[in-house]
C-alpha cells in the first residue's frame, strides 16, 4: 500500500509579507527557462500568445487545464508540446465512449502462480495526463478523474495510491454541441483551473503555417527546458508572491457577485475563490512582478472563473453566455487602490 506523502507545499504568504532576497533570486533565476518554454509552444502554435500565457500561468499556479475549441485548431498539439518541453512522463489517452475507469486508473490482476492480486497502474501514474476529448467518454469514466486532479492521488479497491508530484492534467474537449458528446458535470469543471480556447489562426498566420511544415513538424525538434523539480520549485515559490488584503478582498467580491446573479443557477465554489487566488500570484509572477496588479486579477477572471458557472434557462434563451457574465461583474465593480 502506498503510504501518504510529506507535503512540500509552504504555507501561503501573509498579505504584508515581503519577498525574501532569496527568493527573488530564485525566481529570477528561472526567467530565462521560462522564456524559452514560451518561445518553444509559439513555435507549434502560431500567433496564440494570449493562449499560451493562459497555459503557462495553470501550469506555474499547479493546475489543470481544459481546451475546448473545435476538432483541428491545435488543442492536442499544443498538450503535446507543454509536455516535451518538460522533462515529464508523459501519457495520453483518448476517450472514447466504451473507456471504462480501470482502463484509466489500473487494475488488480490475479497470479495464478503465486495465487495473489498484483496491481497494474493505468496510464493516470504519469507528471502530464492528456485527457484528448474528455467529453466522448461517460461521465461515469470521466469522473475517474476527480481524486486524481483534487489530491493528487487514487483509491482503488480501498487502496491509496499517490501520484508523481507535480500533476498536471491537460484535457481537450470538442463543443457539447457536436456529435457523441457528455457535458462535462459541474464537480468535474470545478476541479480545472483555467478553461481556454485556441481559435482559428488569422489568414495570414494560417499561410506560415502551412509553409513550416512543407518539410518538418515543429513539434519534432522541441527539446525538454525545465525538469520537474523546477517545475516544483516554481510553483512552491510563486505562492510567496505578494497578494495585499484589499486584492485578495477583490476577489472574494467578484467571487461572490457569481453566487447572487440572477441569470446563474450555480456561481463560484470557495475551491474556485483559492484557484483564482493562485492563478493571479501565477500571472503576477510571469509579467514580471513579486506582487499582484488588479490587471492580473480582471485578465485572468474569465479564464478561471467562468467554466465553474451554471446559467439559467433564462440566460440560455437569451443568448447569454458564461464569459459575459464574468466581463460585466469584472466592469461593475470597483477596482481596489
Amino acid at each position: 500500500m502506498d503510504t501518504p506523502a510529506k507535503s512540500d507545499q509552504p504555507a501561503v504568504a501573509s498579505e504584508h509579507a515581503q519577498p525574501s532576497p532569496e527568493l527573488v533570486e530564485r525566481l529570477q533565476g528561472y526567467r530565462n527557462q521560462i522564456g524559452i518554454l514560451r518561445r518553444n509552444l509559439s513555435t507549434v502554435i502560431r500567433g496564440k500568445d494570449d493562449t499560451i500565457d493562459i497555459l503557462m500561468t495553470a501550469l506555474f499556479a499547479g493546475g489543470s487545464i481544459l481546451m475546448e475549441d473545435v476538432p483541428g485548431v491545435g488543442k492536442t498539439t499544443l498538450a503535446k508540446a507543454l509536455s516535451r518541453s518538460l522533462d515529464a512522463e508523459f501519457r495520453r489517452i483518448q476517450f472514447t465512449p466504451d473507456l471504462l475507469p480501470s482502463d484509466i486508473l489500473g487494475s488488480s490482476i490475479y497470479n495464478a502462480g503465486e495465487a495473489t492480486f498484483t496491481f497494474k497502474k493505468g496510464p493516470i501514474f504519469c507528471s502530464v495526463l492528456l485527457a484528448d476529448e474528455i467529453n466522448r467518454a461517460s461521465p461515469r469514466t470521466q469522473s475517474a478523474l476527480l481524486e486524481a486532479m483534487s489530491e493528487g492521488q487514487v483509491t482503488i479497491e480501498g487502496v491509496r495510491h499517490h501520484l508523481p508530484q507535480p500533476f498536471l492534467v491537460l484535457a481537450t474537449q470538442n463543443p457539447v454541441d457536436f456529435h457523441g458528446t457528455y457535458p462535462l458535470p459541474e464537480a468535474q469543471l470545478d476541479r480545472f483551473l483555467v478553461q481556454l480556447a485556441v481559435g482559428y489562426p488569422d489568414p495570414e498566420m494560417e499561410i506560415e503555417i502551412l509553409y513550416d511544415r512543407m518539410v518538418t513538424r515543429p513539434i519534432d525538434e522541441l527539446e525538454p527546458v525545465l525538469k520537474l523539480d523546477d517545475v516544483r520549485d516554481i510553483q512552491n515559490a510563486i505562492r510567496h508572491v505578494r497578494l495585499d488584503r484589499s486584492i485578495a478582498a477583490y476577489i472574494v467580491e467578484l467571487v461572490g457577485k457569481t453566487r447572487e446573479h440572477e441569470l446563474l443557477k450555480l456561481g463560484v465554489s470557495p475551491r474556485g475563490s483559492l484557484m483564482f487566488f493562485r492563478a493571479v500570484q501565477a500571472a503576477a509572477f510571469l509579467a514580471g512582478r513579486d506582487h499582484v496588479q488588479p490587471d492580473d486579477v480582471q485578465r485572468m477572471a474569465s479564464h478561471v472563473l467562468a467554466h465553474r458557472l451554471v446559467l439559467t434557462p433564462k440566460a440560455k434563451y437569451a443568448g447569454v453566455s458564461k464569459p459575459q457574465i464574468i466581463e460585466e461583474i469584472v466592469a461593475l465593480q470597483a477596482i481596489p487602490a
